[in-house]
């Protein structure tokens, strides 16, 4: 089978947040089964040209058809011996030789393009995929351009699509005249794009897609009720038919402790007490009090509201006044970010604010960490609590997504579960999830049994890969593999 995976962002090449480790360890994962070709389709970014540690040869050039415009693209390919896994950049310096992927006033008109460059290079590479795997709404276009330009060649028509929400919050928004002034649709194609007085391209690609797939089936079912679905709910019911929910793996290679190198000593279930050698060289770099008798909860997150940062700032108070050491990592809204240093300023020897994006330090948190916090209002599926859990840290989140999805509750009779959970959003329900952690962290008998349970759970993508592989079997039907 052939699979073309378009997306915004994938590491190694870039990478903002989780689309980024999702687009790296997926298609490494499809290509890994038997007659399989995928190809990965990335925007040429400054980021990626200039670096000179990737080697990408050009191919060719053409012009892409966007409305009233004739638009160059070049298409670039990454030098590999891997021919069942390659990676395609589509090139347009207007567009794409600026600093950070998104934020400019011109998004929607960029990743239009870039949706259209993908399916305009097909011709050029004589290579036409089974499924083309799209991801969020800036490739929310490829269904509907597929759809609408493209269903009259006769080496595109077997074509299948699926779209991926990963976050329903972004959605694609912008005015009615973008069909015509950029998309270039036919006029039936109007009432597919509109959604609640403007272009939606997320609801257009919900219509449009063969199939739907969310990141966890908890989150599969959330968005089909109006306080998460941020207005689709009901364009969501009306498709659940094609709807799926797929729980997000982690690259077990890049995220192992056994054979980290960015983390200070390296260990694995067996040898658990090597944790401990992490935890110190961890509170030493970030001047903490150097105690292994006091449990380190740790939050690697955006420092944005829907990440329940709201919570821990109504008990910042109470958490600082409890026998606990708090380290912050991660960049965000700026009254987050200013009051976490406030904190860290008044109690230095407990709390650590890291108001950065430092991979390495990431890895040493979570090699350091007991305990991770993930008190979401929403979270479609969530990486941080795998990781976590893979390190010997143990979560506690908010049932919601993925973190219900992948965090069933511990029982300390039972022995079952893999961290602290707490349901309504609330602030003190979430601190007392933090206070019940730390009493078992110190009954070193059970907490040691945990953390084997949770380092022993399978967090790669097996399962998903396979959950991916029979969405695209139903899709296509039997395609010679």
């Amino acid at each position: 089978m052939k699979i073309l995976l378009a997306t915004s962002e994938a590491a190694p090449y870039i990478k903002t947040g989780g689309l980024g480790d999702v687009a790296a360890a997926l298609p490494k994962a499809l290509a890994a089964s038997p007659n399989t070709e995928v190809a990965v389709f990335l925007p040429y970014y400054k980021a990626i040209k200039d670096n000179q540690e990737f080697e990408i040869e050009y191919i060719t050039n053409f012009t892409v058809p966007l409305a009233w415009r004739n638009v160059y693209a070049g298409l670039f390919r990454a030098v590999t011996k891997k021919k069942k896994l390659q990676y395609y950049f589509i090139d347009n310096e207007y567009y794409f030789y600026r600093d950070g992927c998104y934020g400019h006033y011109d998004d929607g008109e960029r990743f239009a393009f870039f949706s259209k460059a993908i399916l305009e290079s097909l011709g050029h590479l004589d290579w036409y995929p089974d499924v083309i795997h799209a991801n969020d709404w800036q490739t929310a276009l490829l269904p509907v351009f597929l759809r609408a330009h493209y269903m009259k060649a006769e080496k595109y028509r077997p074509i299948k699509t699926l779209f991926t929400i990963h976050n329903m919050e972004y959605q694609g928004r912008f005015p009615d005249s973008f069909v015509d002034e950029v998309l270039g649709l036919p006029g039936d194609w109007k009432g597919t794009m509109q959604f609640d007085n403007s272009t939606n391209l997320m609801k257009a690609a919900i219509h449009t897609a063969d199939r739907v797939s969310t990141v966890s089936r908890t989150y599969a079912n959330e968005i089909q009720d109006p306080y998460y679905a941020h207005g689709l709910h009901d364009v969501l019911r009306q498709h659940a038919y094609k709807l799926s929910g797929v729980v997000n793996g982690i690259d077990t290679e890049v995220f192992d402790p056994a054979a980290d190198p960015l983390i200070y000593a390296n260990f694995d279930a067996a040898t658990l007490e090597k944790k401990a050698e992490n935890k110190k060289f961890l509170q030493e770099r970030l001047s903490l009090a150097v105690r292994d008798d006091v449990p380190m909860v740790v939050m690697v997150t955006r420092l944005v509201g829907h990440k329940g940062v709201d919570l821990v700032q109504a008990v910042m108070d109470d958490l600082m006044q409890d026998d606990l050491q708090l380290v912050i990592l991660g960049t965000g809204e700026r009254q987050y970010e200013d009051m976490f240093r406030s904190y860290a300023a008044n109690f230095p020897a407990k709390m650590s604010a890291n108001i950065l994006f430092d991979n390495t330090l990431s890895h040493q948190v979570y090699a350091g960490a007991d305990l991770v916090l993930m008190p979401s209002r929403q979270e479609p599926c969530g990486l941080t609590q795998l990781i976590a859990m893979r390190y010997g840290a143990i979560p506690i989140v908010r049932e919601t997504g993925g973190l219900f999805d992948t965090v069933p509750a511990y029982n300390i009779e039972t022995g079952e579960g893999r961290g602290f959970t707490f349901k309504s959003y609330n602030a003190h329900d979430m601190l007392g999830a933090v206070r019940r952690a730390a009493e078992v962290f110190r009954d070193k008998e059970h907490w040691t049994a945990l953390q084997k349970q949770d380092m022993a759970a399978d967090s790669s993508w097996k399962n998903a890969v396979q959950d991916y592989w029979n969405i695209y079997r139903e899709m296509t039907g039997p395609v010679q593999e």
